[in-house]
């Protein structure tokens, strides 16, 4: 594995600190608002402020940013996730650009957090997929670490659904 190619965790400090690093993990994930939504630079920066983990690989190549149950977040896939159970990491994002596609880097982002989890004595990785519009890539690749479907939402005012899927971590 190159160095550029590291898992590098992002604060809200080192948004605020870079520019050009703020601006192009911005444009990572705009790049791919279909499947996640569109941000703006402040909301980035607050989305990571509060995250259990983020980071990222090279400087625009891939991002994750996850929260665990005790973060103070509005967005309803995670409050469904949160009116179910009592300890988990939501996977709120994670965007791999078209060029770095293919490279494995959403698969060590996965294999990270679920290191990162355990190590924090969590249990339960959570996230939701797109079921309308459809994301097949997104399916294959939960599949491959064997998430399993827990339900189904609609996204107010967005014209989604989504699918939910938890996969358990570590031991019991």
């Amino acid at each position: 594995m190159a160095a550029d190619e590291a898992i590098v965790p992002v604060t809200a400090a080192d948004l605020q600190a870079d520019e050009g690093l703020a601006a192009a993990l911005l444009a990572l994930n705009n790049a791919d608002a279909v499947a996640l939504s569109a941000l703006r630079g402040e909301r980035l920066r607050q989305l990571v402020g509060m995250a259990f983990f983020a980071g990222r690989i090279g400087v625009d190549e891939a991002l994750l940013i996850a929260m665990d149950q005790d973060t103070a977040y509005d967005n309803q896939n995670f409050q469904w996730f949160r009116a179910r159970y009592t300890r988990f990491v939501y996977v709120d994002r994670v965007v791999v650009s078209a060029a770095a596609r293919g490279r494995g880097h959403a698969r060590r982002l996965y294999q990270d957090l679920f290191a990162r989890a355990v190590l924090a004595g969590q249990r339960r990785i959570v996230c939701e997929v797109n079921a309308q519009p459809p994301n097949p890539a997104s399916d294959a690749f939960h599949a491959s670490f064997g998430f399993a479907q827990v339900g189904e939402g609609r996204i107010a005012g967005a014209g989604k659904t989504v699918r939910y899927f938890v996969r358990e971590v570590g031991g019991t």
